[in-house]
């Protein structure tokens, strides 16, 4: 009778700790099936919020319109802090910026009629791989951006020298292709939901160099010579140029390191 009595006891105790279990199982599953709508409700609420701007943003290079400098970039977003920005450059052949300003400072007749000679202009592409290192990611805070450029310079001058006491010239044109690569550090700020403001704070690149200089006319033996001596007068200690005179003209072959700086400040579209 004792030993039913035990058993009975025991039966009853196990029944109660499998009711105990079906209903912790019970209430987990209830709880993980709550947990799933709550999220399922989240992500349909995050796909709800409208959005704040694409992968894209336009700019343009504001400073540099004051240099007759036409600056266009394109930002594409690859990763969340990770962006790929291509610039394209142009300046059409004209004088030099700023040209009556800078002749009324030097005053100097003889200046100024050789910076009046003077046409120039220039083409470059310039892409640039953006690291933001901001908590806020791509498009938003401090980046730094390595970069290439591939520039092309077009110049023309008139190139005096002195023929037995009289002061004459030749027309030089020609080209100077530079590649080099280097650095930026910037900063870009949202200043709207699309609108957005680009500060190109420093960078600086280093590369190579390789250009023509040419011009044609009919020139003496002494005219020949007096243009050599002063080509033999150039001191650029950053560039190695060659020449060649003869009685049909002057021509100048340049190579050497090329060193740039690049800064701006842009004004840029998202979309």
């Amino acid at each position: 009778m004792i030993l039913i009595t035990i058993c009975n006891k025991k039966i009853n105790a196990m029944k109660k700790i499998a009711l105990f279990i079906v209903w912790i199982s019970w209430s987990c599953v209830a709880v993980a099936q709550q947990t799933i709508v709550v999220n399922d409700r989240i992500t349909e609420e995050e796909e709800k919020k409208p959005k704040t701007g694409g992968g894209n943003i336009i700019k343009v290079n504001l400073p540099a319109l004051a240099f007759k400098n036409y600056s266009l970039q394109y930002e594409r977003k690859l990763t969340r802090r990770i962006t790929l920005a291509a610039t394209f450059r142009y300046m059409p052949t004209d004088n030099l910026p700023f040209l009556d300003a800078v002749n009324r400072y030097a005053n100097d007749p003889e200046l100024e009629r050789q910076l009046n000679n003077i046409q120039f202009g220039n083409m470059a592409i310039m892409p640039e791989l953006r690291f933001y290192i901001g908590k806020k990611g791509a498009f938003r805070g401090f980046y730094f951006a390595p970069y290439a450029n591939i520039a092309r310079y077009e110049t023309s001058l008139q190139f005096e020298y002195d023929d037995q006491g009289i002061t004459k010239n030749i027309p030089l044109s020609g080209n100077l292709n530079t590649l080099s690569g280097g650095l930026m550090l910037g900063a870009q700020w949202k200043l709207s939901k699309a609108l957005y403001l680009d500060w190109w704070i420093l960078g600086a690149n280093y590369g190579n160099s390789d250009g023509t200089m040419s011009g044609r006319k009919t020139l003496s033996a002494t005219e020949q010579q007096a243009i050599r001596n002063q080509l033999d007068a150039i001191d650029n200690p950053l560039t190695q140029f060659t020449y060649e005179v003869n009685n049909n003209g002057a021509s100048v072959f340049l190579n050497g390191p090329w060193i740039g700086i690049r800064g701006g400040l842009c004004l840029g579209i998202r979309f």
